[in-house]
């Protein structure tokens, strides 16, 4: 990329939009994720999708990489630009376009903060229920990149299960329209999955139609400690086979209790080896026979206390020690590699022992939290960056999870996406043959390999003629990789 190439993106977008000083490049040279930073040629900020499509077409015809970003919130390093790439922003393009009750439906545009989308629905009485700890800040276009989960995820899903439609910018500059507000449509294949969770490799989001729902008429959250962890992976389980899908059920460990009382202050025991968070909702009277039932489990399942709020003030309050777990274990050291695993709900405690054991080997501080309804675990490995010793052995910790994960015949991943950071064990996981498939969807959408490339998997060119054979040729083969 050269100047030539900044004058023509300033004359698609106009000048006040591509940044190329040294303090934006810094600026976007990084996401929330513990990778070394690295400098974009430039930042480019387009308002329309006719735009978007004259840079995707610029870069084909001059080949640099393009990496899509939203609020960069991202925690496997799906939006860090490498060298010669332009960042291209959509955080300010947040309009909600429009709130369609009848059909039960909202179109936003990608850079429309999760949070605020949450408050806009339940003003009308509706609910967006996928629920990111960064709802704060993260955007719509990036919790579809990567299929976002959340707190509310057991019994309502992820945000592939609430994309309608989608508007996106194709890696050859086509826009493509697919979706809609059709409540039942198999018309061809369904290229709106394909494309959710892609994580900016395969087109660029618009426009997103999303279904909203009925908010439910109440809700009755509370927490349980417990001095086993088995007793509070057995209390999930009873749970789940008293026919009962909590809105939350989440899981603190003891190092994470202890850190986020030590932050918040909330009275909680730090002497608790685990505590579950639980929110029912829906009708008043099914939530207080579910609470009341979901009560009775904890006790039998040796629950040390239990608090029940009373009120939604009271909710708030005991919500936070699970909304807080982050933000806790980060003030301990001063780097906090956040990753997720997942496992079926059976061997959550497997998973969990296994963790210790892995941290305790290495001498890496793990603080545990997650959804433990569904199986789904944010080990926080605490380290120090500057320290080369202390963060090499964070990150060897990091993979051995992974792969103890894959071993329990879980992912490296239910939530974060693969990105840069875990795409060394993604063909241990899915396989060859998997890896294939998305290498051939990739190379057949995007042959130049220009959006995001690099990310879940490394693309090798397209070989004419035979395969190379001998280790020379080979060599010089994969040397060519863009990355």
């Amino acid at each position: 990329m050269n100047s030539t190439s900044l004058k023509k993106l300033r004359e698609i977008v106009g000048s006040e939009n591509v940044l190329d000083s040294l303090e934006s490049r810094i600026a976007y040279s990084y996401d929330a994720t513990a990778i070394k930073p690295q400098l974009p040629f430039a930042v480019v900020r387009p308002h329309a999708a006719e735009e978007i499509s004259e840079i995707v077409k610029l870069a084909n015809e001059e080949r640099f990489p393009i990496v899509p970003r939203g609020s960069g919130t991202g925690l496997s390093g799906g939006a860090l630009p490498m060298e010669n790439a332009i960042v291209l922003l959509t955080n300010h393009w947040n309009h909600i376009l429009e709130i369609d009750q009848e059909n039960l439906t909202v179109t936003v545009e990608p850079g429309v903060i999760t949070g605020q989308l949450h408050q806009a629905v339940e003003k009308l009485g509706f609910l967006y229920p996928p629920d990111p700890g960064s709802s704060s800040i993260c955007t719509i276009g990036g919790n579809v990149a990567e299929n976002s989960g959340g707190l509310r995820g057991l019994k309502y899903g992820v945000t592939k299960n609430y994309v309608l439609g989608l508007e996106v910018v194709l890696p050859t500059g086509e826009i493509l329209h697919t979706g809609g507000k059709s409540v039942k449509d198999v018309a061809g294949y369904n290229l709106k999955d394909v494309l959710i969770g892609s994580e900016g490799t395969l087109g660029i989001f618009t426009k997103i139609l999303l279904k909203i729902i009925p908010k439910p008429e109440t809700s009755k959250t509370m927490i349980a400690f417990y001095s086993s962890m088995d007793d509070a992976a057995k209390t999930v389980s009873a749970v789940i086979a008293a026919k009962i899908t909590p809105a939350m059920l989440e899981f603190l460990d003891n190092t994470t209790i202890r850190c986020v009382e030590d932050y918040t202050h909330l009275g909680l025991p730090v002497d608790a080896e685990a505590m579950l968070l639980i929110e029912v909702d829906g009708r008043k009277g099914v939530v207080e026979e579910d609470a009341t039932r979901i009560t009775e489990i904890c006790r039998h399942h040796n629950a040390a206390s239990i608090k029940i709020a009373h009120d939604e003030q009271e909710s708030v309050k005991l919500k936070t020690a699970r909304r807080a777990a982050f933000t806790s274990l980060a003030r301990v050291k001063p780097t906090t590699i956040m990753e997720d695993v997942a496992v079926p709900r059976a061997d959550l405690v497997k998973l969990v022992a296994r963790i210790r054991e892995i941290g305790k080997k290495n001498d890496v501080p793990i603080g545990n939290f997650g959804h433990a309804g569904d199986g789904n675990l944010h080990p926080n490995y605490l380290t120090d960056e500057r320290n080369a010793e202390d963060f090499a052995r964070a990150t060897k910790t990091v993979f051995e999870v992974e792969e103890a994960a894959i071993e329990l015949g879980g992912t490296i991943t239910g939530e974060h996406g693969v990105g840069l950071y875990k795409k060394p064990l993604l063909e241990k996981m899915v396989g060859s043959p998997s890896i294939q498939m998305m290498r051939t969807l990739k190379q057949m959408m995007d042959p130049n390999n220009i959006l995001n490339p690099g990310k879940i998997f490394d693309l090798k060119p397209r070989c004419e003629g035979p395969l190379p054979r001998d280790r020379e040729q080979i060599k010089k083969f994969e040397d060519v990789a863009w990355i």
